[in-house]
């Protein structure tokens, strides 16, 4: 008698299951190989029939995994059945090559076995193996699907009479009644099979005749196998398209654990190998983008730092004053960590020299008198990634010394009220402009609002970076200082009458980028302390010795206050400066004026030279330390010898 060939299963992925996969390995899996279960399913054989010549096309036995695969209890599509899976994912290509595919099959092998003679569980019988190596940043996915199934010695055979139509069988023999009963009960034995094939059982029924020698041995050297393939009821006068057979097996010990197989052969060179699947063809580029641009931030997260809060940093707006140099690379640094909305401030346009320093301007930017520098640079970093919110505003700051005409007060004022409007829609400021009282009026309204400042300024070979400290009536402890506490002049006009080396930033080219990117560096590793606006700076260590980074409070280590590098020496210098009661832009004194008298108040600080030292008191700071100077018993004589 012919032997039965069983129908082999057809792996079937649907995209939603990779996706979730790249989720699962970023969020869950990391760096772990650990088989865990997931979950496909099968359905009924089914076929078509071919219209011209009218035969019966068989459709794939296919076993089918979903989005819903890792989940313990996926929705099943009608007239299908759950197959319980073993899933392994790879860290990489060369470990998903060299695993033991034998050890592998042999392990689900074994548990199916043990099942069959130790508790008699029918739902481990049909199972699957996958393993695979996900490519994150390609979005290749490499898979091998296993089907381990024994192998029966003697093999089992099919009747001299063949697989006959469970039509004419049915009607023949019980009149056309079937009844169903439990695979226990394997008397009354009705399965579903997932072949469509007149002559070939599906697949799960090699193990279900496994399991039905080793329980009932003296019973089944021969048992009646009916294979379901009609979904639907059969409509009346159409033939059933189930087949129907008896199967007999000669003798052997059913009780000794037979060989298995199971590796899914490749579908277009029938050889046992691994398949590609290739979304990213598929899929939206701005998607792919989406994904693909915190995979560094979420790798770091899960490697090195698993408590590093990713949502806290990308949802930070940050409100860029200034898109020049320290501009277009504090952007660049924070699209790095995750940031999604970005807002730029400036009046400029840009220049020839500009694309060369500025890396968010290219020549054509500065065409036809060059584009304004806020709106190109917002352009820009959507061209890079279009999930950014990237936005500009050509506008001036007015500024201390820069007397506003009358004129003009009221443009003034408008860009004024745009400015506190742009500071409430914002949580992080930074003070990236050329000149010093560019930045007076952003410090007040930081500090009035509640909002995170960061100021970098630069020099030739030297830098600045540091955060302000909060306004002292929500201060607890020692308050840090802002730009302006370590002055005792307030801020004028430095820009009149400056030689052209004066007016340009001359700073050697690699100095923009490393005090932007040490800027926001210094953000983030504020953001993640839980002290945030309010974190104190790290404790003074004696000889120059530096402080302890886990004892920050911030998962990135030290959150100073200030940061003054010197490119010369290659060496940064951490520095904590307090506030002091008497400042021009975070006192007190003057965030009280700002609060009461609003824009008439800003208006005299911009038009009126010693309103701010009188407001504050910095000018009888002055007439005490000329009336100390005059009462000194200057030697003239002694400091002539001298």
């Amino acid at each position: 008698m012919p032997v039965v060939q069983f129908a082999p299963f057809s792996s079937l992925v649907q995209p939603g299951f990779w996706h979730e996969l790249t989720r699962m390995k970023i969020d869950v899996l990391r760096l772990s190989e650990d088989a865990i279960t997931v979950n496909g399913s099968y359905s009924v054989g089914r076929s078509i029939r071919d219209r011209e010549t009218g035969q019966d096309i068989a459709l794939g036995c296919n076993l089918t995994v979903g989005e819903d695969a890792y989940q313990k209890a996926p929705q099943l599509s009608p007239m299908s059945v759950q197959a319980t899976g073993v899933f392994k994912n790879f860290n990489t290509i060369e470990d998903f090559k060299a695993a033991d595919k034998a050890a592998l099959v042999n392990d689900v092998v074994s548990k199916i076995w043990d099942s069959i003679i130790t508790t008699k569980d029918t739902s481990l019988l049909t199972q699957f193996l996958l393993i695979t190596f996900a490519d994150l940043k390609k979005y290749q996915y490499f898979y091998w699907f296993a089907f381990p199934a024994f192998v029966s010695k003697p093999a089992w055979q099919i009747s001299e009479n063949g697989w006959k139509s469970a039509d004419e069988e049915i009607q023949g023999e019980i009149g056309g009644i079937t009844e169903v009963g439990s695979i226990e009960q394997y008397e009354e034995f009705f399965a579903r099979y997932p072949s469509a094939l007149p002559e070939n059982p599906g697949w799960p029924l090699r193990n279900l005749l496994t399991f039905l020698r080793a329980v009932y041995p003296s019973q089944t050297s021969s048992v009646r196998v009916l294979c379901w393939r009609d979904s639907e009821k059969p409509i009346t006068g159409k033939p059933w398209r189930s087949r129907f057979g008896v199967v007999s097996v000669g003798e052997g010990d059913p009780t000794t654990k037979p060989s298995a197989i199971g590796w899914e052969r490749h579908p277009t060179t029938n050889k046992l190998s691994a398949r590609v699947a290739d979304l990213a063809p598929m899929m939206d580029p701005k998607r792919l983008a989406d994904q693909a641009v915190d995979l560094n931030l979420k790798l770091m997260r899960w490697r090195i730092l698993p408590s590093l809060d990713l949502d806290k940093v990308a949802s930070t707006r940050c409100l860029l004053l200034g898109a020049g140099t320290l501009g277009c690379y504090v952007a660049r640094t924070l699209m790095g960590w995750g940031v999604r909305t970005i807002t730029f401030v400036d009046s400029a346009r840009v220049s020839f020299s500009n694309p060369v320093r500025q890396p968010l301007f290219e020549f054509e930017d500065c065409l036809n008198g060059g584009k304004p520098k806020a709106a190109c640079a917002a352009q820009r970093l959507t061209k890079i990634f279009p999930g950014i919110n990237a936005t500009g505003h050509d506008m001036s700051i007015p500024m201390p010394g820069h007397p506003i005409p009358p004129a003009s007060t009221e443009q003034a004022k408008k860009d004024v009220e745009r400015l506190e409007t742009l500071f409430d829609e914002h949580d992080v400021v930074f003070l990236l402009m050329d000149s010093r009282e560019s930045r007076w009026l952003p410090t007040v309204l930081g500090a009035a609002k509640g909002k995170i400042v960061l100021n970098a300024a630069l020099g030739f070979d030297t830098y600045l970076v540091m955060r302000h400290g909060a306004r002292a009536s929500s201060s607890t402890g020692n308050r840090l200082g802002c730009y302006y506490c370590n002055d005792i002049v307030a801020p004028a006009d430095s820009l009149t009458d400056r030689t052209l080396d004066q007016m340009c930033t001359v700073t050697r080219p690699g100095l923009a980028s490393i005090a932007a990117s040490t800027a926001v560096e210094l953000l983030v590793s504020l953001l993640q302390h839980p002290d945030g606006l309010h974190a104190p700076p790290p404790p003074a260590q004696a000889n120059g010795a530096a402080a302890d980074p886990s004892t920050s409070g911030s998962v990135l280590g030290l959150v100073p206050h200030q940061l003054r590098g010197f490119l010369a020496q290659f060496r940064n210098l951490p520095i904590t400066g307090a506030a002091y009661d008497k400042c021009t832009g975070c006192s007190e004194t003057v965030l009280k004026a700002y609060e009461e008298q609003g824009f008439n108040m800003l208006l005299k600080a911009f038009n009126e030279p010693g309103f701010l030292e009188k407001l504050t008191g910095l000018d009888e700071l002055y007439n005490e330390g000329d009336a100390a100077m005059e009462s000194v018993d200057w030697d003239e004589e002694d400091e002539e010898d001298e």
